[in-house]
């Protein structure tokens, strides 16, 4: 449950709290998983998870798919907080509660943030199943969770130069052809839904240089910044965008194709944590 009378800095100390209730692991690696790509949370090493109902102050997903769970454990001994569902602007939360996780990420002192998501494909040289790294991102919420008090610790106008991290970028790449395993780099194009956008709306995104849609992310982006978070993206490209794409778009095609390409993400994302864990440590 959320409570609007208490501030952040209140919120999080109760939440923290409730956490060291289950576990006492440090996190060094946060990555949020987005539609359909859940699952990588379960292959984590001696994992706790904790139900999201069990945290004060964490809104609840209500999206199939997003299962609503804190699932702390470990990768090559790499500790790891995974958000096993993330929640959206289009449900109804507001912009900074979607960013809540992030702030209890920088609490137990996350240095690393891995966002992920499912998104439709603008660029016309993209097709389902592609995995594409995401080197910027452009901002349609016209929201931002940094607006009102400043929270203790984060930047009150952080800068957004190198977002997503170039040496991550280049990892991920390296990563990608070791493992045989192709990659798109690409910018990011959010706005809030929960509509899919129209064929006119999907020509601007283009225009405006967006190479993929999707509904999420950059809340959480915009607080790691704010604090000193290290970041790196993945989109699993789920779909063609509308007036791209000759079908109507469902969230079941977006989970559909996530599952397809479970195990390429998971294989990826697994040798991903593993490589920056150590290189940070």
């Amino acid at each position: 449950m959320i409570d609007k009378r208490k501030n952040i800095s209140e919120k999080l100390s109760e939440s923290i709290k409730a956490i060291r209730l289950k576990t006492q692991l440090l996190p060094k690696i946060g990555v949020i998983l987005g539609s359909g790509l859940g699952d990588f949370a379960d292959s984590l090493e001696k994992k706790v998870k904790i139900s999201n109902t069990d945290i004060p102050h964490i809104p609840q997903s209500t999206v199939p798919g997003h299962h609503g769970y804190l699932v702390f454990g470990r990768i090559d001994y790499i500790p790891i907080l995974a958000v096993q569902g993330r929640t959206h602007y289009y449900e109804g939360h507001s912009i900074s509660d979607i960013a809540y996780v992030v702030r209890i990420m920088a609490k137990l002192g996350v240095k690393i943030l891995i966002v992920t998501n499912a998104a439709g494909g603008v660029n016309p040289h993209f097709a389902p199943g592609d995995l594409m790294i995401i080197v910027d991102h452009i901002n349609f919420l016209f929201k931002n969770p940094l607006r009102g008090p400043v929270v203790e610790g984060e930047a009150r106008r952080p800068d957004l130069f190198n977002l997503y991290d170039s040496h991550l970028i280049d990892v991920i790449e390296k990563i990608g052809m070791d493992l045989k395993i192709p990659l798109r780099k690409g910018v990011l194009f959010v706005s809030t839904g929960p509509t899919y956008e129209t064929a006119a709306e999907i020509k601007m995104i283009a225009q405006l240089g967006g190479d993929a849609v999707s509904m999420s992310t950059v809340p959480e982006v915009l607080v790691a910044r704010a604090n000193s978070i290290k970041i790196a993206g993945i989109s699993c490209i789920t779909n063609l965008a509308t007036g791209i794409s000759s079908t109507p778009l469902s969230h079941d095609e977006v989970t559909e194709i996530a599952q397809l390409v479970k195990e390429k993400f998971q294989k990826l994302l697994r040798a991903v944590i593993i490589k920056i864990g150590k290189d940070f440590s």
